[in-house]
């Protein structure tokens, strides 16, 4: 029965850390929203244009969130608020960030 036990937590352990820190950390939050994580991406990049703005400015806002800085718009903050400040570490941060353009960067993509 205890061996049982421990299998099936290795298991469940397994399937828990098998996502990337971005799956596990910002896709959950995102998914009751009415916009997509793509849409947002797209927001930032038109804001803020290429990669190494982009990710700054993501990394920035994640740190300390206001509405000021945020590339949303009005009523999607007022109807949401804003997000809480990240518990991630710099390094954390960076990961995720890093995933989050290299699966949304429409850069090499276009025919």
């Amino acid at each position: 029965m205890v061996k049982k036990i421990i299998v099936m937590v290795g298991i469940i352990s397994s399937f828990m850390h098998a996502d990337d820190i971005y799956e596990r950390n910002c896709v959950p939050c995102h998914e009751a929203l009415p916009t997509s994580l793509q849409g947002m991406f797209m927001n930032y990049l038109l804001v803020y244009g290429g990669e190494h703005n982009f990710k700054a400015a993501l990394k920035h806002y994640l740190k300390y969130p206001s509405k000021e800085i945020s590339v949303m718009p009005d009523l999607f903050i007022d109807s949401f608020g804003i997000k809480a400040e990240s518990g991630l570490s710099d390094e954390e941060l960076e990961e995720a960030i890093d995933i989050y353009w290299e699966k949304f960067k429409v850069f090499n993509k276009l025919k």
